[in-house]
């Protein structure tokens, strides 16, 4: 897939605000800093797409983006940034848990997992609330360039070892750098089989006149 245009449509505090689910949709989540905004943007081409920024916890609502006019790629709000209220996390819970069970449209969410870190909690968690709620996802490793290769070769492994406790089996997974492009065809070649899926299966039929 060869992306040639990227833009953004609109944020939403709720799920009731989201764009008409007449498209396929791709999400993308991880931990506050995880470098989910720069690879957004190194996945489309578009440096500006998705706003970076030094500070965790910057992405609050849900942002959809149209592609290629033809999917919609959705940047979520990152989970996990300690100085966030009680009250903020529990607003954050509710939008996410809404959007996640209720947008039928939705393909399939990348869980953004930094490659430089062991197994963290709240991001085991994630992946069993997806497991718990059957929703398709791919666990998406950042930053891969800026670990060494053993590090980042006993880092995923530990992820596997804990997985493979409770699941009888692997989710797929992706390394990915932002910074050098590692596992953006992968990505891409991803989406574009789901996309095959959704307009031959799941597509909503066109209303007649």
């Amino acid at each position: 897939m060869i992306i040639h245009t990227a833009a953004f449509v609109k944020s939403s505090s709720e799920i009731s605000q989201c764009p008409d689910a007449d498209r396929a949709e791709f999400a993308f989540i991880g931990r506050s800093n995880v470098g989910k905004s720069s690879l957004i943007n190194k996945l489309t081409g578009f440096g500006k797409l998705a706003k970076t920024s030094a500070t965790p916890g910057k992405t609050q609502l849900i942002n959809h983006f149209i592609i290629n006019d033809q999917w919609y790629l959705v940047d979520l709000p990152g989970y996990g940034f300690a100085k966030s209220s009680k009250v903020q996390r529990e607003k954050w819970q509710k939008m996410i848990h809404n959007y996640l069970f209720k947008r039928e449209n939705l393909m399939n969410t990348f869980i953004l997992i930094d490659s430089r870190l062991e197994p963290q909690k709240i991001d085991l968690e994630m992946i069993s609330l997806y497991g718990k709620m059957q929703l398709p996802f791919t666990l998406v490793f950042t930053k891969i360039d800026k670990v060494g290769t053993a590090t980042l070769s006993q880092n995923i492994n530990n992820y596997k070892k804990t997985l493979l406790k409770e699941w009888e089996e692997l989710p797929p997974m992706i390394l990915t750098s932002a910074e050098k492009g590692n596992g953006m065809d992968e990505l891409l070649m991803l989406i574009q089989s789901e996309l095959e899926i959704f307009a031959k299966h799941l597509a909503p039929a066109k209303k007649h006149k």
